[in-house]
């Protein structure tokens, strides 16, 4: 069974939002952002030089892969995501394109990716890993240069450490760090069944289909969603928490928009939802979705044949939220 089919029977998986943002929690010196916890570096324009200083101190001891890849599978879950580079830059992964990484930067010095891939394999759960390939905050010339755009308000880009727009070719970050970096995690963590990539605003058409033929030469069978950008995708991505009622393809939409029903190639499509307000841990956020709406969306979206990628987001010593737990475990004996 490839993995076209395999998705389409699939229709439940689990994803992780983790990094150095889960040291702060969603507050940063006494402000909280309203939104996303893990855009806070954005959110609150916190200095590259001051951030780095969190993977210094960042030193997970209670993560456990097998703990994580072992709810994903009593739950039901069929496969499992992981963040292995959000937009800030900071790969959870060993890189050799930039130390800026878990194992180079942080005194936890472990490759989580690699640890989270071979819980998979052992339990029998397909791997797949996310990977923001336009915006990055770490870069000088990193991607999504919109303004009063973004969870910021302001620009989708590090406009706080690199005002100055003119000087930033986002070609150079991709060629430098974005391509080196996909290669990395497609060559170095056994099969993937999918890229989950992210925000596609500036990346343009040749530099999407580029990232396609890179998935496609190295690993033919792994699965790209539709905010690679540009059409260039074989599934889609619905928006963050979108959960229809019915299906309704949406005739002649925005390739690069983040929600709706476009063209799918193969039929796969796919709704990514948190358990709160949250994707990145929020120590705060106590706006938990209940077990029987856990269940109720799994029914609703697979009714429409669309998957349920749910969300976990794990703190900075690697725990996994009670309530998260909790509402999973409870929501098994509903979906039965």
């Amino acid at each position: 069974m490839n993995n076209r089919e395999w998705f389409k029977e699939a229709k439940y998986g689990m994803m992780a939002h983790w990094g150095l943002y889960s040291i702060l929690g969603g507050e940063y010196k006494g402000r909280r952002v309203l939104d996303y916890a893990e855009w806070i570096q954005s959110y609150m324009a916190i200095p590259n030089a001051e951030y780095e200083k969190y993977a210094k101190i960042f030193n997970p001891i209670y993560f456990n892969a097998e703990e994580w890849i072992k709810l994903a599978k009593d739950c039901g879950m069929k496969y499992f995501v992981f963040t292995s580079k959000h937009h800030d830059g900071f790969a959870m992964f060993k890189s050799e394109v930039d130390k800026f990484n878990i194992v180079d930067a942080t005194p936890f010095g472990r490759d989580v990716v690699a640890e989270l891939g071979e819980a998979c394999y052992k339990h029998g759960l397909k791997f797949g890993l996310y990977y923001s390939q336009e915006l990055d905050w770490h870069h000088f010339h990193g991607g999504g240069y919109d303004n009063f755009a973004g969870c910021s308000g302001v620009s989708w880009d590090n406009s706080w450490d690199f005002p100055e727009r003119e000087k930033k070719d986002f070609s150079i970050c991709f060629e430098e760090k974005i391509k080196p970096q996909v290669k990395e995690i497609l060559t170095k963590y056994g099969d993937l069944c999918l890229i989950w990539f992210d925000v596609p605003h500036t990346i343009t058409k040749e530099q999407s289909l580029e990232l396609n033929q890179l998935v496609k030469t190295y690993q033919p069978d792994c699965l790209i969603n539709s905010r690679i950008g540009n059409g260039a995708y074989d599934y889609v991505s619905l928006g963050d928490n979108e959960y229809p009622t019915e299906f309704k393809e949406t005739e002649n939409s925005d390739p690069n928009s983040l929600d709706g029903f476009k063209y799918s190639p193969y039929g796969l499509y796919e709704t990514a939802g948190t358990l709160n307000s949250s994707w990145g841990y929020k120590y705060y956020d106590q706006n938990w979705i209940t077990a029987e709406e856990i269940a109720e969306r799994k029914e609703r979206l697979n009714s429409l044949g669309v998957n349920y990628l749910l969300n976990i987001g794990p703190d900075h010593l690697g725990r996994i939220p009670s309530f998260s737990v909790e509402a999973l475990k409870k929501s098994v004996e509903i979906i039965k």
